[in-house]
């Protein structure tokens, strides 16, 4: 979440400091698939939570572009948007901030000789459109290959060997899927964290 940090981690750690509630029942962004891809035995996703905020624009100065927020709490905090921030003159006082966090963990196995441990990464950033309120979503996504070499039914337990060649030893929700797979089999575990930020224009003018 780098690339958003001078108006996107601070504004995340800013209005999530309000203490948003978690929804008991998350819209994910994007649904696990039903059924396992072509070429896996498995997939599904294990973790799936998302936490949203907003606040109100208090007070804006262009010059030094430092914008006060006010939580629905009625408690205030400044941030500094960057040059990196896209269209600051666009937003006005009594603007509503909206900001959403999403993180999500994801698995699939394959069949064993299909490919080697390792580790991959993407980021992927959008911007709002010049002459458009400031705005935009950042999705950073880290999927870790690792292998089974290990299985105990009785524990419903799995040992992965990561491409660190450091084991991990993982406990199974449903015992019968271990029936499924075997050592040898190759598991992806895709952590995925996106972060979306818009700004709505107020209805009072």
């Amino acid at each position: 979440m780098k690339r958003l940090a001078p108006i996107g981690l601070v504004l995340a750690a800013a209005l999530v400091a309000c203490g948003p509630k978690k929804p008991s029942a998350p819209e994910p962004a994007a649904a696990a698939p039903a059924e396992a891809p072509s070429g896996s035995i498995l997939s599904g996703t294990l973790d799936d939570q998302t936490v949203t905020a907003t606040a109100t624009v208090e007070k804006i100065d262009q010059k030094t572009r430092h914008v006060t927020l006010k939580r629905p709490d009625g408690s205030k905090f400044t941030i500094v948007a960057s040059p990196e921030v896209r269209n600051l003159a666009q937003v006005k006082k009594g603007d509503t901030v909206k900001l959403e966090y999403r993180q999500s963990v994801a698995y699939e196995v394959s069949k064993a000789g299909t490919s080697k441990p390792g580790v991959s990464a993407t980021t992927d950033v959008t911007r709002a459109e010049p002459g458009a309120k400031p705005g935009g979503t950042v999705t950073d996504t880290v999927t870790v290959r690792m292998t089974i070499t290990a299985i105990n039914k009785k524990a419903s337990e799995a040992t992965l060997l990561g491409p660190d060649n450091v084991s991990t030893v993982v406990k199974v929700r449903d015992p019968k899927r271990l029936d499924l797979v075997e050592v040898g089999d190759v598991v992806d575990l895709t952590y995925t964290e996106a972060l979306a930020l818009s700004v709505e224009k107020s209805t009072k003018r």
